[in-house]
């Protein structure tokens, strides 16, 4: 009995391996390949300074040769640490990574500020020509805005280490939070706040908004902004991060990414899911306060 439970159980993760294959796959037919850099990237340190109970360092590290990308690095100070990291990714935002580091923005979205006065170690990287960091990716020879900051994003992981590592994000860094995890399976944990919906609900159909040179120009180019036309859908997404732990916050009212299209991604994966919340707050596109203290239990239980 005991053989044939642990025969089951292979057959199911070689199962579950072979989808998360077949979904990387999809994404990269839309996203160009993957292409990360072995080994921890090497960084400077340009200033630093030291604001209540975290110490706060603006760091650039090398993603790839020659390309800096500019980071805020926040450590708890006191003898809070707790031996967790989070790599938190800002939303769309002119100020990009001084958001989620509490320099600027929306109260509601200092996530990355909040979790080092929790414990966590954090690095908020600005995403491909938000923030500090310029550059063309298409020049590079990425066939998308959003590969490039994947591969960025897994340099940060590496920056990061060790094995305790969640990754947090809203809006844009809510997809990329998502994007990064499908790919890494060092991230144990994913909070994706107003993120996502599936490609069918996403303002009735029309993935015009996926496919300019910020995100995915192929969804067009390739798929025609037509959602019956694309490899991958979110619930695919989600279904090569599980069963890792995931809280997903999606308000009732957000007019980006539709509530029920976020429940039909949830439902297409949730018999596969591990440690699984899903909030749904009555307000528009936001991360309201007390949904953010249930995400930061949730990944103090999870990692």
């Amino acid at each position: 009995m005991i053989s044939a439970v642990i025969t089951r159980r292979t057959a199911f993760a070689a199962l579950a391996g072979m989808r998360q294959q077949s979904t990387l796959a999809a994404m990269q037919q839309v996203m160009g390949p993957l292409r990360v850099p072995a080994g921890t990237p090497r960084f400077e340190v340009v200033s630093e300074a030291e604001e209540g109970a975290v110490r706060r360092r603006l760091i650039r590290y090398e993603a790839e040769e020659g390309d800096w990308v500019p980071a805020w690095w926040l450590e708890p100070l006191g003898g809070k640490a707790n031996g967790r990291a989070a790599i938190c990714l800002h939303q769309t935002t002119k100020i990009g990574k001084d958001e989620p580091a509490g320099l600027g923005g929306l109260k509601n979205l200092h996530y990355g500020r909040e979790l080092a006065e929790r414990g966590f170690t954090v690095l908020a990287p600005d995403y491909p020509n938000f923030g500090t960091y310029s550059i063309d990716v298409y020049a590079k020879g990425y066939a998308s805005a959003t590969m490039k900051g994947i591969v960025n994003h897994m340099r940060g992981v590496s920056l990061l280490g060790g094995k305790r590592v969640a990754a947090v994000g809203h809006s844009l860094g809510g997809h990329n939070s998502l994007f990064l995890a499908a790919f890494d399976e060092r991230v144990k944990a994913v909070v994706t706040s107003c993120g996502f919906t599936s490609f069918a609900k996403y303002y009735g159909g029309n993935l015009k908004g996926w496919s300019h040179k910020g995100y995915m120009p192929r969804i067009e180019s390739e798929y025609g902004c037509d959602p019956k036309r694309m490899p991958f859908d979110f619930s695919d997404v989600l279904g090569a991060i599980v069963p890792r732990a995931l809280f997903i916050n999606a308000p009732v009212r957000d007019a980006n990414f539709e509530v029920s299209g976020v429940d039909d991604c949830v439902r297409a994966v949730e018999s596969r899911a591990g440690k699984l919340k899903v909030e749904h707050p009555e307000c528009g596109h936001d991360f309201p306060e007390d949904v953010r203290l249930r995400a930061y239990e949730f990944l103090e239980e999870a990692i």
